[in-house]
């Protein structure tokens, strides 16, 4: 039972966390391209390839707690 209680725990830290590192990099984005309306395309590729890299991490949390949860420990 504990097992399932620490599963659930990693996966929705890391979902916190993504939520968070996403609102920070959208933002970020918005201001700069208010700043420089011209990089906007440059910008826009930056924060879709970093928003990708952040959403890895719960991906690899819910992997990690489905192979905890299956290896019996």
């Amino acid at each position: 039972m504990s097992g399932i209680l620490a599963a659930a725990i990693a996966v929705g830290l890391a979902a916190i966390g993504a939520g968070i590192g996403n609102g920070l990099i959208v933002g970020n984005t918005v201001s700069s391209i208010a700043r420089q309306p011209e990089l906007r395309g440059t910008l826009q590729t930056t924060m879709f390839i970093g928003i990708g890299l952040v959403e890895a991490i719960p991906i690899i949390a819910v992997v990690i707690a489905f192979m905890a949860l299956g290896s019996g420990a």
